[in-house]
């Protein structure tokens, strides 16, 4: 149809886009230019302005890189990683353990590591950190086999691909659960970090003069034929920033209980003075068995 008006628009995208053979494309996109056609008109967005965010969204494309993805760590700070989590998993789920945000830093083909092994593959600062977790399934049952995947940032507060004075994947494995549904492994406490900010995301959150930190975590992302991917964070309870993660991802079933030593043997005959401790359960739900897109090689 010819336009004759700013309120012909809207219908006439609506009807050329009806043509889609997938009735989920045919929903999904009338609702996506109904919610930008009427954010539009409802903040009465000026030609300057709709430049500016056509050139933000430029820019998250060339930020993204094989190390580095700008566009997820966007959809990270405006909470829409979180919300489609929430509305997928969780409650909704009934009765998986609590589900998070994947983060731009999950990597492929981590290292396949013994339970009860080191994940720090080069000289990493901080106290010693030994995890053991148990899997199993809604009706109580150990989950034998599964494959689970641990990363999370140093205490210099950042991941490996990041800086190169660590080893490639240090503080990443792979693991499997035994006949009981368990696993363990020993790292280094993890500490909160700043996202990147040298990029549009950056420059958002410094225009909403917002601070660019998350709290201290260890991702898990739990894999089997027959189940749920189980995705989720452990925050270390007490950190400064859990009532305020950049990218909203703390929910209070995802605060851990990592426990302070300051007496007594450790678990490693090397590790002297102050360590920690953390015993992890997750449960996991039926369902197919998917990996998601890695947002970096």
């Amino acid at each position: 149809m010819i336009i004759a008006n700013e309120d012909d628009v809207t219908p006439a995208v609506l009807a050329a886009m009806n043509q889609a053979d997938d009735p989920r494309v045919r929903e999904v996109m009338a609702a996506l230019v109904k919610h930008l056609h009427a954010f539009a008109r409802e903040v009465k967005l000026t030609e300057d302005e709709w430049g500016i965010g056509v050139d933000f969204i430029t820019r998250l494309g060339k930020k993204t890189t094989d190390t580095h993805n700008e566009t997820i760590l966007c959809s990270d700070a405006v909470g829409l990683s979180t919300m489609v989590c929430l509305m997928n998993n969780g409650k909704n789920g009934g009765t998986e353990s609590a589900s998070a945000l994947l983060g731009p830093f999950w990597r492929m083909h981590s290292p396949e590591t013994k339970s009860g092994g080191s994940i720090v593959r080069s000289p990493t600062p901080g106290p010693a950190l030994f995890v053991d977790c148990e899997v199993k399934d809604a009706k109580g049952k150990p989950v034998v086999d599964a494959e689970i995947d641990v990363w999370h940032a140093s205490t210099e507060g950042m991941y490996e691909n990041q800086d190169d004075t660590q080893a490639n994947m240090n503080l990443r494995g792979k693991f499997h659960t035994d006949k009981d549904g368990r696993f363990s492994f020993r790292t280094v406490l993890p500490a909160g970090y700043p996202v990147p900010v040298d990029g549009p995301v950056g420059q958002l959150l410094r225009a909403q003069n917002r601070h660019r930190f998350r709290p201290a975590h260890l991702h898990f992302l739990l894999n089997k034929s027959g189940f749920k991917t189980l995705i989720t964070q452990i925050f270390v309870n007490g950190d400064q920033y859990l009532d305020s993660d950049v990218v909203f991802g703390v929910t209070p079933p995802l605060v851990g209980d990592y426990k302070l030593h300051t007496d007594g043997p450790a678990p490693a005959p090397d590790v002297n003075g102050e360590w920690y401790s953390l015993d992890a359960h997750f449960v996991m739900e039926p369902g197919n068995s998917k990996l998601p897109i890695p947002p970096i090689a």
